[in-house]
């Protein structure tokens, strides 16, 4: 969950939490199957 509050003219202008999601992507794995991983992770394996 992410908020922050910004301060404008003065008075607190209240920003809402809103939900953060991972960017889930299908991707192969060198067994062959096939998973949902985070593009975050997704990068570290093609790197090996």
């Amino acid at each position: 969950m992410g908020g922050k509050r910004k301060l404008l003219r003065g008075h607190y202008n209240l920003t809402w939490r809103g939900r953060k999601y991972p960017n889930l992507q299908w991707a192969k794995l060198a067994n062959g199957k096939r998973v949902k991983t985070c593009v975050k992770c997704l990068k570290k394996l093609h790197k090996v």
